[in-house]
Protein backbone atom coordinates (compact mmCIF):
# COMPACT_ATOMS: atom_id res chain seq x y z
CA UNK A 1 0.00 0.00 0.00
CA UNK A 2 1.16 3.16 -0.71
CA UNK A 3 2.05 5.28 2.85
CA UNK A 4 1.29 8.46 0.98
CA UNK A 5 -1.90 7.53 -0.92
CA UNK A 6 -3.52 5.43 1.82
CA UNK A 7 -3.37 8.90 4.03
CA UNK A 8 -6.68 10.65 4.13
CA UNK A 9 -6.57 14.43 3.53
CA UNK A 10 -8.47 16.94 6.14
CA UNK A 11 -11.04 18.65 4.72
CA UNK A 12 -10.19 22.77 7.12
CA UNK A 13 -13.27 24.98 7.49
CA UNK A 14 -14.66 26.48 4.87
CA UNK A 15 -13.63 24.04 2.51
CA UNK A 16 -15.44 22.49 -0.30
CA UNK A 17 -14.59 19.35 -2.32
CA UNK A 18 -16.92 18.17 -5.05
CA UNK A 19 -16.13 14.72 -7.09
CA UNK A 20 -18.46 14.57 -10.24
CA UNK A 21 -17.34 11.82 -13.04
CA UNK A 22 -13.41 12.21 -12.97
CA UNK A 23 -12.77 15.59 -11.32
CA UNK A 24 -12.66 16.84 -8.32
CA UNK A 25 -12.92 20.48 -7.88
CA UNK A 26 -12.28 22.35 -4.16
CA UNK A 27 -13.26 25.46 -3.10
CA UNK A 28 -11.83 28.05 -0.58
CA UNK A 29 -11.52 31.39 1.02
CA UNK A 30 -8.40 31.43 -1.69
CA UNK A 31 -10.18 30.54 -4.61
CA UNK A 32 -11.25 27.09 -6.69
CA UNK A 33 -9.10 24.93 -8.20
CA UNK A 34 -9.92 21.20 -9.68
CA UNK A 35 -8.08 18.83 -11.05
CA UNK A 36 -8.71 15.76 -13.18
CA UNK A 37 -8.00 12.13 -11.79
CA UNK A 38 -7.37 8.88 -13.58
CA UNK A 39 -10.50 6.95 -14.22
CA UNK A 40 -8.92 3.88 -12.10
CA UNK A 41 -8.47 5.54 -8.89
CA UNK A 42 -11.86 6.28 -6.97
CA UNK A 43 -11.71 9.34 -4.46
CA UNK A 44 -14.57 9.93 -1.75
CA UNK A 45 -15.22 12.53 0.61
CA UNK A 46 -16.29 11.39 3.96
CA UNK A 47 -17.30 13.88 6.80
CA UNK A 48 -14.13 16.18 7.00
CA UNK A 49 -11.69 14.40 4.99
CA UNK A 50 -10.99 13.26 1.65
CA UNK A 51 -10.01 9.64 1.31
CA UNK A 52 -8.22 7.91 -2.52
CA UNK A 53 -8.03 4.47 -3.60
CA UNK A 54 -6.58 2.43 -5.77
CA UNK A 55 -8.56 -0.95 -7.68
CA UNK A 56 -5.19 -3.17 -7.68
CA UNK A 57 -2.05 -3.60 -7.15
CA UNK A 58 -1.07 -2.72 -10.32
CA UNK A 59 2.00 -1.10 -10.65
CA UNK A 60 0.38 1.54 -12.58
CA UNK A 61 -2.26 1.79 -10.02
CA UNK A 62 -0.06 2.40 -6.97
CA UNK A 63 1.90 4.74 -8.61
CA UNK A 64 -1.38 6.99 -9.47
CA UNK A 65 -2.38 6.26 -6.11
CA UNK A 66 0.19 8.54 -4.77
CA UNK A 67 0.20 11.11 -6.97
CA UNK A 68 -3.48 11.86 -6.83
CA UNK A 69 -3.42 12.24 -3.06
CA UNK A 70 -0.54 14.74 -3.58
CA UNK A 71 -1.86 16.70 -6.16
CA UNK A 72 -5.63 16.46 -4.60
CA UNK A 73 -3.62 17.50 -1.01
CA UNK A 74 -2.08 20.40 -2.57
CA UNK A 75 -5.43 21.98 -4.23
CA UNK A 76 -6.57 22.10 -0.45
CA UNK A 77 -3.79 23.60 1.10
CA UNK A 78 -3.84 26.17 -1.97
CA UNK A 79 -7.17 27.17 -1.50
CA UNK A 80 -6.47 27.69 2.23
CA UNK A 81 -3.37 28.99 2.81
CA UNK A 82 -1.59 29.58 -0.83
CA UNK A 83 2.04 29.35 -1.78
CA UNK A 84 4.65 31.62 -2.31
CA UNK A 85 7.98 31.90 -4.13
CA UNK A 86 11.00 34.08 -3.77
CA UNK A 87 13.29 35.33 -6.84
CA UNK A 88 16.76 36.80 -5.72
CA UNK A 89 18.26 38.66 -9.23
CA UNK A 90 21.89 38.93 -8.30
CA UNK A 91 24.51 40.67 -10.55
CA UNK A 92 25.42 44.34 -10.59
CA UNK A 93 22.61 46.39 -12.33
CA UNK A 94 20.00 43.69 -12.50
CA UNK A 95 16.98 45.21 -11.71
CA UNK A 96 13.27 44.18 -11.19
CA UNK A 97 9.96 46.47 -11.67
CA UNK A 98 6.15 45.45 -11.61
CA UNK A 99 2.96 47.13 -12.92
CA UNK A 100 0.12 45.09 -12.05
CA UNK A 101 1.10 41.74 -13.71
CA UNK A 102 3.72 42.88 -15.89
CA UNK A 103 7.08 42.49 -15.13
CA UNK A 104 9.89 44.49 -15.75
CA UNK A 105 13.47 42.44 -15.87
CA UNK A 106 17.14 44.34 -16.43
CA UNK A 107 19.14 41.40 -16.38
CA UNK A 108 22.43 42.74 -18.24
CA UNK A 109 20.62 42.03 -22.07
CA UNK A 110 20.61 45.11 -24.25
CA UNK A 111 17.16 45.54 -23.78
CA UNK A 112 14.87 44.86 -21.03
CA UNK A 113 12.51 41.98 -20.77
CA UNK A 114 8.60 42.35 -20.12
CA UNK A 115 7.22 39.22 -18.76
CA UNK A 116 3.34 38.86 -18.39
CA UNK A 117 2.21 37.02 -15.40
CA UNK A 118 -0.49 34.95 -15.13
CA UNK A 119 -4.00 36.87 -13.86
CA UNK A 120 -4.06 33.65 -11.09
CA UNK A 121 -0.94 35.06 -8.98
CA UNK A 122 0.18 38.03 -7.72
CA UNK A 123 3.29 39.62 -8.31
CA UNK A 124 5.35 42.17 -6.11
CA UNK A 125 8.76 43.24 -6.17
CA UNK A 126 11.49 44.74 -3.94
CA UNK A 127 14.48 46.87 -3.94
CA UNK A 128 16.70 47.67 -0.97
CA UNK A 129 19.81 49.64 -0.91
CA UNK A 130 22.69 47.01 -0.23
CA UNK A 131 20.32 43.71 -1.22
CA UNK A 132 19.51 41.99 -4.47
CA UNK A 133 16.05 42.94 -5.91
CA UNK A 134 13.67 40.16 -5.73
CA UNK A 135 10.87 39.06 -7.32
CA UNK A 136 7.72 37.44 -4.84
CA UNK A 137 5.05 35.01 -6.21
CA UNK A 138 1.82 34.32 -4.74
CA UNK A 139 -1.19 32.55 -5.98
CA UNK A 140 -2.89 29.44 -4.89
CA UNK A 141 -2.12 26.70 -7.66
CA UNK A 142 1.42 25.01 -6.64
CA UNK A 143 2.31 23.97 -10.07
CA UNK A 144 1.35 27.11 -11.56
CA UNK A 145 3.83 29.26 -9.44
CA UNK A 146 6.44 26.61 -9.97
CA UNK A 147 5.96 26.63 -13.96
CA UNK A 148 6.36 30.49 -13.52
CA UNK A 149 9.33 30.85 -11.24
CA UNK A 150 11.18 28.13 -12.91
CA UNK A 151 10.49 30.10 -16.44
CA UNK A 152 11.89 33.24 -14.80
CA UNK A 153 15.12 31.49 -13.44
CA UNK A 154 15.42 30.14 -17.42
CA UNK A 155 15.96 33.75 -18.23
CA UNK A 156 19.05 34.38 -16.61
CA UNK A 157 20.48 31.05 -14.99
CA UNK A 158 22.85 31.49 -11.96
CA UNK A 159 26.39 30.92 -13.30
CA UNK A 160 28.87 28.92 -11.00
CA UNK A 161 32.01 31.74 -11.10
CA UNK A 162 30.25 34.73 -9.60
CA UNK A 163 27.05 33.49 -8.62
CA UNK A 164 24.98 36.02 -11.30
CA UNK A 165 21.62 35.46 -12.48
CA UNK A 166 18.31 35.01 -11.21
CA UNK A 167 17.99 32.20 -8.19
CA UNK A 168 15.58 31.04 -5.84
CA UNK A 169 15.92 32.58 -2.54
CA UNK A 170 16.82 29.05 -0.58
CA UNK A 171 18.78 28.10 -3.52
CA UNK A 172 22.40 27.56 -2.90
CA UNK A 173 24.77 28.21 -6.36
CA UNK A 174 27.63 25.77 -6.25
CA UNK A 175 30.70 28.17 -7.21
CA UNK A 176 33.77 26.85 -9.04
CA UNK A 177 37.40 28.14 -8.60
CA UNK A 178 37.98 29.91 -11.87
CA UNK A 179 41.19 30.09 -13.10
CA UNK A 180 44.12 29.23 -11.50
CA UNK A 181 47.12 31.50 -11.14
CA UNK A 182 50.25 30.93 -14.04
CA UNK A 183 53.56 29.31 -13.13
Amino acid sequence: MSRIGKKPIAIPAGVTVTVKDSVVTVKGPKGELSQEVDRDITVTVEASEIIVARPTEQIRHRAMHGLYRSLIANLVKGVTEGYKKELELVGVGFKAANQGNLLDLALGYSHNIVFEIPKELKVSTTTEKGQNPKIFLEGSDKQLIGAVAAKLRSLRKPEPYKGKGVKYSDEIVRRKAGKAAGK
